[in-house]
């Protein structure tokens, strides 16, 4: 064909095709997120709660150098595992498991970055949100956490509806595994915290 360019040499990787290791999210067998090179060398494993200041300080401090130094040129992955801690903490897993795998790695950083923000409430929560939080149905409680919590605004910016966001707080099952995940991370792996 006259104008086409030449085929390029098997086994070499022209410079237009380089794998983005930051945009690149594969989800395990355990349900598990990594991001990056999952054949990497080096793996970094953590074990996550949104409800725990130091999770978030970490992804502030630590998210933009890992990726650079590491993740980018595929010598790293980083694998979060959720470690539920309350009702809030299951809220957001819920959230940020929300949508196909490419997205989990933007809503863990949304929750994480404005943690300090939406915080408050667990800190001394009223006697009607206390009751919220614990009476009905899973879905109502889901549900009456995200709003006082101020998560539909947030989910809101990552382009999700609230008809999919409810859909989302639903997931009883993901709910069930998530509990089961923390407890065998406790009794197997002996991980007493985040």
């Amino acid at each position: 064909l006259s104008g086409a360019a030449p085929a390029s040499k098997p086994g070499k990787a022209s410079a237009s095709a380089k794998i983005n290791w930051n945009a690149t999210v594969t989800r395990t067998a355990q349900g598990t997120h990594i991001l990056g090179n999952p054949a990497a060398k080096l793996k970094l494993t953590q074990f996550v709660s949104y409800t725990c200041s130091h999770c978030a300080h970490f992804e502030e401090e630590a998210d933009a150098p890992l990726r650079t130094a590491y993740v980018a040129r595929g010598q790293a992955a980083v694998e979060v595992r959720h470690f539920v801690r309350d009702p809030v903490d299951l809220t957001v897993t819920l959230l940020t498991n929300c949508g196909a795998p490419a997205r989990f790695f933007l809503n863990h950083a949304a929750f994480m970055r404005s943690q300090s923000k939406w915080i408050g409430p667990l800190a001394s929560p009223t006697a009607a949100q206390r009751e919220r939080w614990s009476s009905g149905t899973f879905p109502q409680r889901m549900k009456a956490i995200a709003r006082d919590f101020g998560f539909y605004p947030i989910m809101a910016t990552r382009g999700y509806t609230a008809s999919a966001v409810d859909a989302c707080l639903a997931n009883e099952a993901l709910a069930e595994r998530l509990a089961a995940d923390t407890d065998l991370a406790q009794r197997t792996l002996r991980v007493t915290g985040t």
